[in-house]
């Protein structure tokens, strides 16, 4: 055994719908080794005040989306109007400006308690589709990224080769960066990447981008590749009523039942977003075990809809959490947002309680990601801790409770984060990146400097 830690921590949830007092966790090589309940701060412990919680996952991501944050607000744009502005910021990216606005970026993400991140990413290819002498240039810069950032990645390589669901082709400019040619070309580069990175703080998984991004035929090739690794598999699905109704004209299908029919479904597959389903969608889901990632403050910030969170919750599948375009990144948020969007739905209140959004925002979370030994607080777990404020200005006088947590608490006041043992945010200070603000605000400009004049 290598070197041991013990953390006092001031509350701690283990689980269920409720705070443990005076906890004990000790860790060795940054798994948890034992938990000790309502003791006494050991000689050498280090503290943590408020509730200690799993360490949170983002499990749906586009890191460069980060910079669009705000801009989209101008002249009551679409999703669509939204796209275009993405794919301006798209054409404009290099590896290094990727490395550096992904670590600004994952930086954020660790001062708001996450401590793994899904990155779906397609952003493979050079200006005009060339590849880079490397072909996985790109996603090495988001590895690096994470890494720089102290926190883990999962990184959802991305098969993108189509323009809509009948098939047209990439368009000219920055689409033609997302593009492989074909299912077993991509496949064919991702092999490279997963012999090369795959470890202890990164696992290479597999997206399909869409029913719009990827054709019926080459499908196959993503989800044998997957299979062969036993990858997580994560794809968008029904997020847009548009994107159902031309999948219904093509195919004569729904999302759902198209992935369903390509052999998509499963329990290792992620359906992200999952807002407008069928009955028979809602059940092929619970049948296949397939997950979904609800990304709340995205979809309510592109009017996409509000998903059937409730069904889903219910069904067995995991249920995890993105902030997507980070609109804002906050899985305190996301959390919170699952619930009240429902009470808008139904005009009703208490549906999905605390300890089940927060266990989607941890433990549902890390599994989607592939972490499966991360996003509870239990011995041999990996040792992730995040300390939330129980004296902010949002959570005073709220006490030591999940409802707390969940219903009040924001990224704000995380002021601990620990990941795989190791700190990574002290007193609301990242330690590695320091000014993450500043790091934000330098790499946004470079890139965004005449991107939507």
């Amino acid at each position: 055994m290598g070197w041991v830690t013990t953390w006092w921590c001031e509350h701690a949830w283990l689980g269920g719908d409720t705070v443990a007092e005076r906890v004990a966790i000790s860790v060795a090589d940054g798994t948890i080794t034992s938990i000790e309940v309502d003791v006494a701060a050991p000689p050498s412990s280090r503290r943590l005040e408020g509730v200690v919680v799993p360490g949170l996952a983002n499990a749906h991501s586009h890191a460069f989306h980060r910079a669009l944050r705000s801009r989209t607000q101008r002249d009551r744009g679409s999703f669509w109007t939204w796209r275009d502005l993405m794919y301006r910021a798209a054409g404009r990216l290099d590896p290094d400006g990727y490395r550096r606005l992904s670590a600004a970026v994952y930086a954020e993400m660790a001062l708001a308690g996450i401590t793994s991140v899904g990155e779906f990413h397609y952003l493979h290819h050079d200006v005009g589709g060339r590849s880079y002498a490397d072909p996985n240039e790109m996603g090495l810069a988001l590895i690096a990224g994470a890494a720089d950032a102290g926190i883990r990645l999962t990184l959802l390589d991305t098969c993108y080769l189509s323009a809509g669901v009948d098939g047209a082709p990439l368009a000219p400019g920055p689409q033609q960066r997302f593009g492989d040619g074909s299912g077993d070309r991509w496949a064919e580069r991702v092999e490279g990447l997963h012999r090369r990175v795959s470890g202890d703080r990164v696992v290479v998984g597999a997206a399909l981008h869409s029913v719009r991004g990827v054709p019926l035929e080459h499908m196959p090739a993503v989800v044998e590749w997957a299979a062969r690794h036993d990858a997580p598999l994560h794809v968008h699905s029904s997020e847009q009523t548009a994107e159902v109704d031309q999948c219904l004209a093509v195919h004569g299908a729904t999302p759902t039942a198209l992935l369903r029919d390509a052999g998509v479904l499963g329990p290792r597959t992620t359906a992200v977003h999952a807002t407008h389903l069928t009955d028979e969608d809602l059940a092929d889901l619970d049948r296949t075990a397939t997950g979904v990632c609800f990304c709340p403050t995205t979809e309510r910030d592109l009017g996409d809809g509000i998903g059937p969170a409730a069904q889903l919750l219910g069904g067995r599948g995991l249920f995890s959490l993105g902030s997507d375009s980070h609109a804002v990144v906050d899985v305190f948020e996301e959390a919170r947002a699952t619930e009240l969007d429902e009470r808008l739905a139904r005009r009703e209140r208490g549906i999905i309680a605390a300890e089940r959004l927060l266990s989607a925002a941890t433990y549902d979370g890390q599994q989607a990601l592939g972490w499966v030994d991360a996003g509870a607080l239990r011995v041999g777990a990996r040792a992730d801790l995040v300390a939330v404020d129980l004296n902010s200005v949002r959570t005073a006088g709220g006490g030591a409770t999940v409802e707390n947590v969940v219903f009040a608490a924001t990224a704000a006041d995380v002021t601990d984060v620990v990941v795989d043992g190791r700190v990574v945010v002290a007193d609301r200070r990242h330690l590695a990146v320091g000014d993450v603000g500043g790091a934000l605000a330098e790499s946004i400009s470079a890139l965004m400097e005449d991107a939507n004049a």
